[in-house]
């Protein structure tokens, strides 16, 4: 049985721990709100005080955290527990600047650092259904099977050395998609609603033709249903506009509406939104609240 140590039991974080653990995997987890944590107990989970707790015995350690500072600052208060051959899986979205601490800890301490940020969200992450931007050493691809198998779809393997961090190139890419697409839906019906329409007429255009897309009507639907139950919290859209920012100004591409999105997030934190979800940037677009 693979022993799996889960740091981060949060939004994305415990569905994964759940499913690892309906595939018969040893599961610890962490977290640093110890409540946030202690419900995964009743599925089977060790619930560890400390991430050097939940490291020790473990075959391969997975961090899902809100970036690179958290990731980096959990994983050395994991040190006492580590040891080497143990197999590091950073699933988090930290950006591409952040990999070299974090792959020079691995490499200190003599632990395998695999580079796999995931696509997808909150419902995703529920069904097991994540696709994998993986990049390590050929010989970390057998032991992580049956982990990766357990909390996703698909695993797209990208390169062989997770310091490079193809993965993580890929994934702020993928993100920037998404977080633009939903700026654009948001904005389209606040834009809707403004010209004295009812934003659904919106929807009764896209639906069914080549606008139209699941992701799309999901983001519509929450909007127009006023649900915005995080799937993705506006909070770490606009953390991940940055991280994008960063990663595409260092290779001289300008990534106009990643930033625009940018923009639109932090107006929508100022307003008190960001604990929602970034379907919640839909408020950015209004210069008084919508009726």
């Amino acid at each position: 049985m693979t022993a799996v140590a889960l740091l981060g039991t949060g939004i994305m974080g415990a569905p994964m721990a759940r499913n690892l653990l309906r595939h018969g995997l040893e599961v610890r987890v962490w977290n640093r709100t110890r409540s946030r944590a202690e419900p995964l107990a009743a599925d089977g989970a060790v619930v560890a005080g400390s991430p050097a707790e939940a490291a020790a015995g473990a075959d391969v350690v997975i961090t899902m955290l809100t970036d690179g500072d958290a990731v980096l600052a959990a994983m050395r208060d994991a040190v006492p527990g580590l040891r080497p051959g143990q197999i590091w899986a950073q699933m988090s979205t930290v950006g591409v600047a952040a990999l070299g601490p974090l792959s020079a800890l691995a490499a200190e301490h003599g632990i395998t650092f695999v580079d796999a940020p995931v696509q997808g969200t909150k419902q995703p992450a529920e069904k097991g259904r994540l696709v994998i931007l993986a990049a390590g050493p050929q010989e970390s691809r057998g032991p992580l099977e049956p982990v990766f198998g357990a909390v996703g779809a698909k695993t797209l393997w990208v390169g062989d050395d997770g310091a490079q961090g193809n993965g993580t190139r890929l994934k702020v890419t993928t993100v920037g998609y998404a977080i633009t697409l939903t700026s654009i839906v948001a904005e389209a019906l606040a834009l809707v609603e403004g010209l004295g329409l009812d934003p659904a007429l919106f929807g009764e255009v896209v639906s069914g033709g080549p606008l139209d897309n699941a992701y799309v009507q999901a983001k519509m639907q929450a909007i127009l249903t006023g649900d915005y139950e995080p799937s993705f919290a506006l909070r770490n859209a606009e953390k991940d506009t940055r991280l994008i920012g960063e990663a595409a100004r260092s290779a001289g591409i300008r990534v106009d509406m990643a930033d625009a999105a940018g923009e639109r997030f932090r107006r929508a934190i100022d307003q008190g939104h960001g604990d929602e979800d970034m379907a919640a940037t839909y408020f950015a677009g209004f210069t008084a609240p919508p009726a």
